[in-house]
């Protein structure tokens, strides 16, 4: 069965794109948006960008690595210097490093371009941070947030292309989001998964198996964080969550007064936290994990307490699906559905033969594309 949802893992690679392909990186990526902004508008870009298989394809039209993280980075990057607001109707907002943090200020200026108004403009800002929040905090998948675009158009509309690094394993994760997709931030809202390298016990508060623990925790922040300690032991993690022997304790014949229940600890500033948002009363699970100092240690918590006091069990399960492009020649995962495929070569093709940009370079992204589908069918 086809996954809705894709998450990209790809190997990291130090260093930048030389100068020279890079500034083809952005004369090819201008060309081939001119023309699917001309063929098909906005809004199917930012489906098509949004779309991690296309993404892919993109990128190795432009010239890059085919499987590097800096497939995501570098492609993103040249599209951020190639879009033009006044030209295209559309901003790449945030970046890598440091400016994976400035999407509202981007947003912020481009609204000033696009004329909208204030309660617009809020709600931009808050799905840029609430999306990254989601990926970096509730779904835990070992994979820490260092780069965040946001593409935003003239009418509103938006789409979000951010990674994750692992530093343990040295892969990246690409999460994908599409904002008329994203209904609900939190009921499986990305567009889709596709890689074949699983997280174990993954926490993932977005799962719909996750519903119920999600308005648990909400009910026991608005009850009273004070209730929380108990429920936590008071020296270091455990590395499982086994019992403790009996015979430890024969000498003395006396039992703990505390015994660990849970393998994490919360420090009494976090509690503070968890006070601060009592006070606060928030009214649904989003609300909650927008408040400041609401990170992956306290979610994971709640997560952890509504399951053992309510009975209530997230999912555990990573989201990443094996999944290919668009199906298996051998019928696995599922059949090749030949009109998608084709549907994309084309589109990409076209775009291509029609873009202004000069014969050679239009030239070698053609032979890349041709490369692709040819090593996709083989």
């Amino acid at each position: 069965m086809q996954s809705k949802r894709k998450v990209v893992n790809l190997p990291l690679h130090g260093g930048k794109a030389p100068k020279w392909l890079f500034n083809r990186m952005v004369k090819l990526s201008e060309g081939v948006l001119d023309v699917i902004l001309y063929e098909y508008g906005s809004d199917e870009f930012l489906r098509r960008i949004s779309n991690p298989h296309w993404f892919q394809a993109f990128s190795c039209v432009l010239g890059f690595d085919w499987h590097s993280s800096g497939t995501t980075t570098t492609t993103c990057g040249a599209l951020k210097m190639a879009v033009k607001p006044e030209k295209h109707g559309m901003i790449v907002a945030g970046g890598k490093g440091l400016a994976s943090r400035k999407p509202p200020v981007d947003i912020e200026a481009a609204a000033e371009i696009f004329s909208l108004p204030t309660k617009k403009i809020d709600n931009l800002i808050h799905s840029s941070k609430i999306t990254a929040k989601i990926d970096n905090s509730c779904i835990q998948d070992g994979y820490q947030l260092y780069h965040h675009s946001f593409l935003l158009t003239e009418d509103g509309n938006w789409a979000v292309v951010q990674q994750g690094m692992n530093q343990k394993t040295g892969y990246a994760r690409r999460y994908h989001w599409l904002g008329e997709s994203a209904n609900n931030y939190l009921e499986e809202p990305h567009i889709g998964i596709c890689c074949n390298v699983q997280t174990p016990q993954t926490l993932d508060m977005t799962s719909l198996d996750s519903t119920e623990a999600q308005n648990i925790s909400v009910d026991i922040i608005c009850d009273n964080p004070e209730h929380l300690k108990k429920y936590f032991k008071d020296k270091t993690s455990l590395i499982s969550k086994s019992q403790v022997k009996l015979d430890n304790y024969f000498k003395e014949f006396k039992m703990p007064s505390h015994h660990p229940i849970l393998d994490q600890d919360i420090s009494d500033r976090e509690f503070e936290i968890l006070k601060h948002a009592w006070e606060i009363q928030p009214s649904n699970y989003e609300e909650l994990i927008s408040l400041k100092g609401i990170g992956p240690k306290k979610i994971r918590a709640l997560a952890l307490i509504s399951d053992l006091v309510y009975g209530s069990t997230p999912s555990w399960e990573d989201p990443v699906k094996y999944s290919f492009t668009h199906g298996g020649k051998d019928g696995y995962p599922y059949p090749v559905d030949r009109d998608v495929y084709d549907h994309s070569i084309e589109t990409l093709k076209t775009a291509l033969e029609q873009a202004k940009i000069e014969k050679k370079d239009k030239y070698y992204a053609i032979k890349r594309l041709e490369k692709l589908v040819n090593h996709r069918l083989s």
